[in-house]
């Protein structure tokens, strides 16, 4: 069974974006309230995140799951993820940060994906030669 990369972040946090990106596809840009399985990975709407009686759904989703990616915006004032909230999914995790953002607006993103339970992310910046690395070999490990 295949195993997919699941993207969670919040609103207007740039998951598509990074879908795409690991897709190799240039899917447009839209709102959506449903989940949209790519050929690498699992797009989930933030909904799902900013909720937490959905919760559940998130859960159910991640069975298919090698990876969950958590993007993170440092423009947000709050924090939409809960304390050590990764620790309940069954797979590896990794937090990516949107830019573009000042030092400052890195460090809260950083804040929240520590706060979060993520212990490795990256500025998501597609030239990065680690999430190059991802990318290629993502469903790999």
């Amino acid at each position: 069974m295949k195993r997919h990369i699941m993207i969670i972040g919040p609103i207007s946090s740039g998951k598509s974006t990074v879908a795409n990106w690991l897709n190799g596809t240039n899917r447009p840009l839209k709102k959506t309230q449903d989940v949209i399985y790519g050929s690498n990975t699992i797009d989930v709407p933030a909904a799902y995140l900013e909720n937490d009686w959905m919760y559940r759904y998130l859960f159910s989703i991640s069975q298919t799951a090698g990876k969950l990616v958590c993007i993170a915006d440092g423009k947000q004032e709050i924090n939409v993820y809960p304390p050590n909230f990764v620790k309940a999914f069954n797979c590896p995790s990794i937090g990516l940060i949107k830019t573009p953002a000042t030092e400052k607006e890195v460090q809260k993103a950083s804040e929240y994906l520590i706060a979060a339970g993520i212990n490795e992310w990256y500025v998501f910046d597609v030239e990065d030669e680690r999430l190059a690395e991802m990318r290629k070999n993502g469903l790999q490990n």
